[in-house]
């Protein structure tokens, strides 16, 4: 790893999200201003999370099938999946503090 957010997609989403580590998925766009504003906060928890966890970003205008397999219907939406399965989901502008709170249970 190297410190920065996984951009997933299509192609590379099933390999990354099935590596043994828990995932946690920031679905944005973006034009969106929450989004946006999430952005140095994805990057933090990338560092601090660093060999115990995969943080990642997906474009929902660039993989719209992600987006509608997870019901995306509001960005940002944040999914942590653990063994290939969600187990938490935030909807909205949130604290790298709730993120971490979600994230550290299921990171090694």
């Amino acid at each position: 790893m190297n410190n920065q957010p996984v951009t997933l997609n299509d192609a590379n989403f099933e390999a990354a999200v099935n590596q043994g580590l828990p995932v946690l998925v920031d679905f944005y766009a973006d034009w969106c201003g929450p989004c946006q504003a999430l952005t140095p906060v994805i990057y933090e928890l990338a560092s601090e999370f660093e060999g115990r966890a995969v943080i990642a970003k997906v474009n929902v205008d660039e993989a719209p099938a992600l987006a509608q397999r997870f019901g995306v219907r509001s960005i940002p939406t944040l999914v942590v999946l653990h063994d290939g399965k969600e187990t938490e989901r935030i909807v909205g502008l949130t604290t790298k503090r709730a993120l971490a709170e979600k994230l550290e249970p299921v990171a090694r």
